[in-house]
């Protein structure tokens, strides 16, 4: 009996044992698993208010970088004008260029007549000095000749002939003098207007040259900024580009795109329109959902791809770069269908049969339809509408409108219940002036016959006391019957009116 009781107390001792290790290890085991989960969920904590710190500093980026879009798109307006008006400066300044090569040719022209006159000049004067040297001869010859002759004859005529050669030889010196001056006066004349040609030609030809110099410094100096802010723009817009690239910066731009929209179109968020809108069962998660008068809502995803139009912009190139804009073209192409195939318009009843696609830019639509210009088409036979921001804004401002109908209906249905009511309250309050008339009418006439009774049976009686001299005091007094009836309103007015005439 006590082999039994004995085993089975080893027993059970040894399963209290068993059991007390097995507790023992299940809450190391416990306590450990318990301080893995605390120390995970730090690691968690700690991881996510890194990504809250991460997500800050992207979103300040992103608004540091349209900032300097904006200051760099600014730049390059200003840029623009300044290199539109360094070129009506080279313009200007090939014509003013132009002009001084015709003067060159024109001076070059009247120095050659100058020279021409000069060499004229120079061979008349040569001719008189000619003349002059045979006339200096022919004295010298008449002279050895009268030498010649005799002494009586010579000397008898020599003072007289000497006084006649004197007087020739006076003459002609004279008149070659005379013309030799009028020759140079001629000459002069026609020298002086050309020297003086040419002194105002050498004059302006020297300002053109100093036009010319200062137009060519500040033609350079503003190609110098041009240069510059076009490479700063060229950064900024390659900085942009890598950050847009990320496709968390590039849908938050995208948001932020859509949200101008919709407050320049006047659809306030949380007024006719929600952001980030999701089905029931979560398949699909519009971007915006439109809500229409009559409970109605279209869909709006602004998830277009972009990637390809912002790698083409960094391609040099051509070919690459036409590669690039064929490759976004087929993209959006791809994004249409696989909107189509969605079909949005059937989680999100009622709803017009179609979805519009949202593309951030101008540019990124006539990109992609330049490339593929049946990509309109191909929407419209998906059930998708490509809108630009611009048209989004038509869409939008047409919603705009139809609420504001949708206002002045319900505002009109109003007008006309309160109308009805009011002419039944008319109507009651009418009825109730009518039976006042007509207990005012029995009243005065039920007056007047109980003034008549008195007067007639009660009166008369009372009055022969005072005669009998049983009464004292005042005489009775006479009550007169009621003579005017109550008269309508309409004829109230009637007598008013005619009275302000």
């Amino acid at each position: 009996m006590q082999g039994p009781v004995t085993f089975l107390a080893g027993t059970g001792v040894g399963c209290l044992v068993s059991w007390l290790i097995w507790q023992s290890r299940y809450q190391v085991v416990r306590e450990r698993a318990k301080s893995d989960l605390v120390a995970e969920r730090a690691t968690m904590i700690e991881q996510l208010q890194t990504k809250e710190t991460q997500l800050g500093n992207l979103r300040q980026q992103l608004h540091a970088l349209q900032i300097d879009l904006q200051q760099q798109q600014q730049a390059l307006t200003t840029a623009t004008a300044q290199r539109a008006a360094a070129e009506t400066k080279a313009a200007y300044t090939e014509q003013l260029q132009t002009q001084l090569q015709q003067l060159q040719i024109d001076k070059n022209q009247l120095t050659a007549q100058l020279a021409q006159c000069q060499t004229q000049l120079q061979e008349q004067q040569q001719a008189v000095d000619g003349k002059l040297t045979l006339l200096h001869q022919a004295r010298e010859r008449l002279t050895e000749a009268f030498k010649a002759l005799s002494a009586e004859a010579l000397q008898t005529n020599n003072e007289t002939f000497l006084n006649l050669a004197q007087t020739k030889l006076g003459q002609f010196h004279s008149q070659s003098s005379g013309e030799l001056l009028q020759r140079q006066q001629a000459i002069d004349s026609l020298v002086q207007p050309l020297q003086s040609s040419l002194t105002k030609v050498e004059t302006y030809l020297q300002d053109l040259e100093r036009n010319r110099l200062s137009a060519y410094s500040q033609l350079t100096e503003q190609i110098t900024q041009l240069a510059t802010g076009q490479l700063q723009l060229q950064t900024e817009t390659a900085n942009l580009t890598k950050a847009l690239r990320a496709p968390n910066v590039r849908g938050r731009w995208g948001e932020i795109q859509l949200k101008r929209v919709v407050e320049i179109a006047g659809m306030v968020e949380h007024c006719d329109f929600s952001q980030q809108v999701t089905t029931g069962n979560g398949s699909l998660r519009p971007d915006m959902v439109v809500q229409l008068p009559q409970q109605r809502r279209i869909v709006v995803d602004a998830k277009a791809p972009l990637a390809a139009y912002l790698e083409a912009l960094d391609m040099t190139d051509e070919p690459l770069r036409s590669n690039k804009l064929k490759e976004h073209a087929q993209q959006v192409r791809r994004h249409i269908q696989q909107l189509g195939q969605k079909a949005y318009w059937d989680q999100f009843q009622p709803s017009p049969e179609f979805v519009v696609l949202f593309l951030p830019g101008e540019i990124f639509f006539s990109a992609a339809l330049e490339q593929d210009p049946g990509l309109i088409e191909a929407g419209i036979a998906q059930r998708v509408i490509l809108a630009t921001p611009t048209t989004l804004i038509a869409l939008l401002k047409a919603v705009a409108y139809g609420w504001q109908q949708d206002a002045v209906t319900e505002n009109a249905q109003q007008i006309s219940t309160l109308g009805r009511e009011l002419y039944d309250r008319l109507r009651v309050f009418t009825g109730h002036l009518q039976k006042m008339r007509r207990g005012l009418d029995a009243t005065v006439d039920t007056f007047n016959k109980a003034v008549g009774s008195l007067e007639n049976r009660v009166l008369v009686s009372a009055r022969k006391f005072k005669a009998l001299g049983t009464a004292t005091g005042d005489e009775l007094a006479t009550i007169e019957p009621i003579d005017r009836l109550p008269r309508s309103v309409q004829q109230e007015l009637d007598e008013q009116e005619g009275a302000g005439r």
